[in-house]
């Protein structure tokens, strides 16, 4: 009995033995990797897909390759074309090229990053905005241009070493204090233009408004002037006598009244 369970632990212990090392010699390669199979020190050209693969201590090693959308964030100061230093915060979005990580890991390393994707970045930050004056890189204009040609020229020199360059982004750029001193004299110094320019078109305004007043006011004078008579006028009077109680006032031959008032003489 004693024996029979020896036996049983001791095939146990076999069993995970070598489920242990199977475990050990399989390489999984997920979604978004690549692998690069190294045997007896040589590297293959040929990448391994994803899934598992078997490996084996020295004869067959494999490297996991990371080959989804990475970024670099770069902080630059780099100087424009007047000799003025602009500081810059930069992203270069790229990957590596599946078929080419053999070569980069046989030709460079796994340290491609460091010696040769940034240093390309920092050079074509440098090469490019150093054709540009310091009000070009803060107008987005100017932004949108150089992030274009740096670009451009990390797809040129990148792209054949197997690095996909996606994009550049110039996120922001921080302009030397002389000229951020001079952007905001000029600043302010359009906002007080504007704030005159709005006073004055408040008075021409309040001109014109006075203007249309005092024309009215002529205008009606003068219609009346035109429109009124004697007889109108005396209407009006004899209009405004009827309304006070304290006047009577009796016809004539001439159809004129003689005005009295209320123990008074005749008017």
């Amino acid at each position: 009995m004693n024996r029979r369970l020896g036996l049983s632990s001791i095939g146990r212990l076999v069993t995970l033995a070598l489920v242990a090392s199977l475990a050990s010699a399989c390489v999984v390669i997920e979604n978004g990797e690549v692998g690069v199979s190294k045997s007896f020190g040589s590297i293959s050209a040929e990448p391994v897909a994803e899934g598992v693969t078997f490996v084996l201590p020295v004869a067959r090693q494999i490297e996991t390759w990371n080959i989804k959308l990475q970024e670099i964030k770069e902080k630059a100061t780099v100087p424009s074309s007047e000799g003025l230093i602009v500081g810059l915060d930069v992203s270069l979005l790229f990957q590596v090229n599946a078929e080419s990580a053999p070569t980069i890991r046989k030709t460079i390393g796994r340290e491609y990053m460091t010696l040769l994707v940034v240093p390309y970045f920092r050079n074509a930050l440098r090469d490019v905005v150093s054709g540009y004056e310091v009000r070009s890189i803060y107008s987005e204009v100017g932004r949108k241009e150089i992030a274009s040609k740096v670009r451009d020229f990390l797809r040129e020199t990148l792209g054949p070493r197997g690095i996909e360059v996606v994009d550049v982004l110039l996120r922001d750029v921080q302009l030397p204090q002389r000229f951020r001193e001079s952007i905001e004299a000029k600043l302010t110094a359009q906002q007080r233009v504007q704030q005159k320019q709005f006073e004055l078109e408040q008075a021409r305004k309040e001109a014109e408004i006075e203007v249309a007043r005092a024309e009215g006011a002529a205008k009606a004078q003068r219609i009346i002037r035109e429109t009124l008579s004697d007889s109108y006028l005396q209407y009006l009077w004899i209009q405004t006598l009827n309304e006070n109680p304290n006047v009577i006032y009796v016809a004539t031959e001439a159809n004129l009244p003689i005005f009295k008032g209320v123990g008074g003489a005749p008017k």
